[in-house]
């Protein structure tokens, strides 16, 4: 999450009476990090056919069985016998503050897609001077984060497809809010779909004729479906917060909103947003889909789990302070052959959300209405663990009649079950051996620990994982543990709630993760604590928690998104709310901008290798 959307939602949250958490608001970070004050006067402070239509448009890839989540997928593309994926490079030095993105020797860094370039056929792009809507309503978004890369028919897939890319927050200093101030922000967020294509000399660059390309914003119109679809309405206008994101395995993007209301648009009713958004990348003439079945909070990414019979997992973290962990199933398996038979897969299932025990075992409990404490006159016990053993916050009575009520109210449902309020569950991902991990970015209010979130004023975060019974999909039990604490070394003599245990190169803020098609877990920060420099990305082995530092940004920014070519010979890595000169085009400056880069080997290795 920017910490730019804790400001905007700051408002709205007030007004229902919600913590807002010290340490994460736009004031105390500025206040920490001084370098950062310039995003005031450079950003905010500038003031599937029919749902698919009944069926999915046909996949451009070259079977319709092929899984591209890159967290399940076990196939790298063109390698050979001889080509090596161990972790051989040198770790970036410590402390590194540079404006700029650093990397490794014998590594290149080239911008891709920055916000304002021209992404829709026949969109202007933005050269400096801030535009308006219309204009901005075809170019590329703001604050680039979760994305995911897609093959095309006919295509060497490494050598192009499509990126599909996520704009949680506006890039204001590109923006002219002197006309149509409210569609001019909302054109700034939402999702770019793009054609990419490398060249001979390996370096990509985005097609910007192709007929794929296409922008979704806070001003299109997405449809709704799922159980809650009949209070919500049939229809919404806009998307919003669209953070982090996850693929399906039959090739459609899953677009998370990080927002349970419209601060943009207050005139639009709060039930519309807070959902997963499905969007069909091969079929730009669609219309996407909130999937209400799915559960309404502020929804960080998606990654799945996906069985030898083709049932399916969900796993979602709620980036709320606190807030939980779920998983949903639908009802249905995936249908390999037919992908058609799939448009309404997340229409019917189980929502459950996940208990973490103190004793290292978990459960995953039933998010149903009638069950697990979800009737008429349930007690919502609040956020108890932001408030001092002894006192209780304010608890409320919510009547869940409907399981539209249950996916509508899906936070109260949570806490109503008994699900473990977690330090800010961000990123999940499912790891080659079915490991399933979460980050917990940070939590500096909480005030009562469990063995799952063991610090009280947690600032620096931590990494959880765990084992579903039987490695299955549909297990409602599982094993956990601890993989690492960020913070602080222990030689640096901080107060234990600071000091991580982190083997390798300290950090600060775990958000988002990944683990590549040959099982390597790389993990991405978004902190504003000092004493760790920049933002930056590592490769974290899973059996040591040793860390390498691979990748720094530059000044102001947070690390995210994470996606690669089939090969593993680039990586695409989103550089979001940059706040100095990097990436700027006004000659002046003063308006750094979000971009995604293309980060690979001068000798055309796998990165990382």
């Amino acid at each position: 999450m920017s910490y730019l959307t804790d400001k905007l939602r700051a408002p709205s949250r007030d007004a229902r009476g919600e913590i807002i958490v010290p340490g994460q608001m736009l004031e105390d970070i500025v206040a920490a990090n001084p370098a950062r004050r310039t995003l005031l006067r450079n950003s905010i402070g500038l003031s599937l056919l029919s749902v698919f239509g009944g069926s999915l448009a046909a996949c451009g890839s070259s079977s319709d069985d092929d899984d591209d989540d890159s967290d399940n997928d076990n196939g790298s593309g063109g390698e050979t016998p001889d080509t090596r994926y161990d972790v051989t490079f040198k770790p970036l030095d410590d402390l590194i503050t540079a404006d700029t993105v650093t990397v490794p020797e014998g590594y290149l860094v080239e911008v891709l897609y920055s916000a304002g370039d021209k992404c829709a056929i026949g969109s202007i792009g933005y050269t400096g001077a801030p535009q308006s809507y219309p204009v901005t309503e075809t170019q590329a978004g703001g604050q680039h984060d979760g994305m995911h890369f897609y093959p095309l028919e006919g295509v060497d897939p490494n050598k192009g497809g499509l990126l599909v890319l996520n704009h949680e927050n506006v890039d204001g200093a590109t923006l002219n809010l002197d006309t149509e101030p409210t569609k001019t922000n909302l054109s700034n967020v939402g999702v770019s779909v793009i054609e990419i294509v490398r060249s001979d000399d390996g370096k990509w660059s985005v097609n910007t004729n192709s007929s794929y390309n296409k922008r979704y914003s806070g001003n299109t119109v997405y449809n709704v479906s799922g159980p809650a679809a009949a209070k919500v309405g049939s229809t919404v206008v806009g998307t919003l917060n669209n953070c982090a994101s996850g693929p399906t395995p039959w090739g459609t993007y899953l677009t998370c909103e990080e927002t349970t209301d419209n601060y943009w648009d207050p005139t639009q009713a709060e039930e519309g947003y807070g959902w997963i958004v499905e969007i069909d990348p091969y079929a730009p003439n669609a219309t996407a889909v909130k999937r209400t079945a799915m559960g309404r909070f502020d929804h960080e990414n998606t990654a799945y789990m996906l069985n030898d019979d083709n049932r399916v997992a969900f796993y979602m973290g709620d980036d709320g302070t606190p807030g939980c962990i779920y998983k949903f199933i639908p009802s249905k398996s995936y249908d390999p052959a037919n992908r058609a038979n799939n448009s309404s897969l997340l229409d019917e299932g189980t929502l459950y959300v996940a208990r973490f025990n103190d004793d290292g075992s978990g459960n995953w409990v039933e998010l149903t209405a009638g069950k697990n404490g979800l009737t008429v006159g349930a007690v919502d016990p609040g956020n108890f663990t932001q408030v001092a053993p002894g006192t209780l916050p304010e608890s409320s009575i919510i009547d869940f009649k409907t399981q539209s009520d249950v996916l509508i109210n899906t936070k109260a449902a949570a806490r109503v079950a008994g699900g473990t309020l977690m330090d800010r569950p961000e990123w999940v991902t499912v790891g080659v051996d079915k490991r399933v991990y979460c980050t917990l970015t940070n939590n500096s209010s909480r005030k009562r620990t469990s063995a799952a979130n063991p610090r009280i004023n947690n600032s620096h975060g931590h990494i959880v994982r765990w084992q579903e019974s039987g490695d299955s999909a549909l297990a409602t039990t599982f094993q956990w543990e601890m993989l690492l604490l960020a913070g602080h070394a222990e030689s640096e003599g901080q107060p234990e709630n600071v000091t991580g245990n982190i083997n390798g190169d300290t950090f600060s803020s775990p958000d988002g993760l990944r683990i590549d098609p040959k099982g390597r877990l790389w993990v991405q920060t978004d902190s504003g604590a000092t004493g760790f420099g920049n933002n930056s990305m590592y490769y974290v082995d899973q059996e040591t928690g040793e860390s390498k530092r691979f990748l720094v940004g530059p000044g102001g920014c947070e690390i995210t998104g994470i996606a690669y070519s089939p090969d593993l010979t680039a990586f695409f890595i989103n550089i979001q709310h940059p706040n100095m000169a990097w990436n700027t085009v006004r000659p002046e400056g003063g308006d750094a901008r979000s971009a995604t880069i293309v980060v690979r080997r001068q000798d055309g290795k796998p990165v990382g290798a």
